[in-house]
């Protein structure tokens, strides 16, 4: 690689653990990319992605030709592309703002057409090797103690989860707890740490944090394992909680087979469940219940309206609590008896829901 070249790309934002003097060297293309591989690409066509995420978190306008540092990764996204870790010949599409490659199979509707990559090359290393996002991933840190573990799911993408999570942190911080948030499946961008950091979280880390350009296709060993990276490197950072959001909806590969595991089940001490409109929320409720799940308390879309909030308690008799409530601690009390009692997630009579609603 040119000087000019290593002045003048922009380094994305899934590639912040990749040390910029290591990207030494530009390699031939991988005939048959894989999910992490690092290439540098121009810029060709601007579509959906007019901006991408920096390393150092700063967020740039994009102009064509501009030259990119970016990573092969698959995508799954209902509201915008699924895309796949592959390439025609040299060009490819940017599947992400956080700078993921491949090719788009599929989108929504009302999606533009994605932003067109031309390949340069796989970046390599000093001594000419291609590197690969995989490489570096931070390494565990086995702690004695165990931070107590909340987990926000929700019905589908867009259903206010990160909004939850941040607004669970705000709330359990009114207690003075040290307080981690983990983005554990998704697709690379910071700004849902971000916004986990802003809400005061001692820590943020998601999936990239492990070496992972994105979630989708991943094994559930390899989800597993990555859970409990990330839990332990929230342990070494002092946190007694831990506010792990789960991206996209129940019905996805990954968020199905994590919940139904009976391992990573027995390791949450409560659920909370973000859903977009009450029936929504009843259907999400359902197949919890069906995997012997039990939320805590209902947020997200559906709690910014009261007449959604009053129907989602009826149809599944639990609360239904809005950002503003979990920011306050409303939950707080909840939370700590059900780690207290070493129960999990509490189920509700149908004779205690006056009492519980009134909680």
């Amino acid at each position: 690689m040119t000087n000019e070249m290593k002045t003048s790309m922009r380094v994305s934002y899934a590639l912040r653990w990749v040390p910029i003097q290591g990207m030494s060297t530009l390699l031939p293309c991988p005939p048959s990319p894989k999910a992490g591989d690092i290439v540098l690409a121009r810029l060709e066509r601007i579509g959906k992605n007019g901006t991408l995420e920096l390393a150092s978190g700063r967020r740039c306008a994009l102009h064509e030709g501009d030259l990119l540092a970016a990573v092969f990764g698959n995508r799954y996204a209902t509201h915008q592309f699924e895309g796949y870790a592959q390439s025609n010949g040299d060009s490819c599409d940017l599947l992400s703002m956080g700078g993921l490659c491949g090719l788009v199979e599929s989108k929504h509707s009302k999606a533009a057409d994605p932003s067109k990559l031309r390949l340069l090359g796989a970046i390599g290393d000093p001594n000419g090797c291609p590197l690969n996002l995989r490489d570096f991933g931070l390494a565990p840190q086995p702690q004695s103690n165990h931070p107590k573990v909340v987990v926000v799911c929700g019905t589908s993408m867009d259903a206010g989860k990160t909004h939850t999570a941040m607004s669970l942190i705000m709330g359990l911080r009114k207690e003075g707890l040290p307080v981690a948030g983990i983005k554990l499946t998704g697709t690379a961008t910071g700004k849902d740490t971000w916004n986990m950091l802003d809400a005061g979280a001692c820590i943020a880390l998601d999936f990239v944090d492990g070496g992972f350009p994105s979630t989708y296709l991943s094994t559930l060993e390899e989800l597993v394992n990555l859970y409990d990276l990330l839990v332990s490197r929230a342990a070494a950072a002092g946190a007694t909680w831990a506010v792990v959001e789960i991206a996209d909806g129940l019905l996805q590969r990954e968020t199905a087979a994590l919940l139904q595991d009976p391992g990573f089940a027995a390791s949450v001490d409560a659920w909370i469940f973000a859903a977009g409109d009450p029936l929504a929320a009843a259907g999400g409720v359902r197949i919890l219940n069906n995997w012997a799940i039990e939320p805590l308390a209902i947020s997200g879309m559906v709690s910014m309206s009261p007449l959604g909030v009053k129907e989602t308690q009826a149809a599944t008799q639990l609360r239904c609590l809005t950002a503003r409530e979990l920011q306050a601690g409303t939950l707080n009390a909840l939370l700590q008896e059900a780690t207290s009692k070493g129960v999990r997630s509490p189920l509700v009579k149908a004779g205690e829901r006056e009492r519980f609603l009134n909680t």
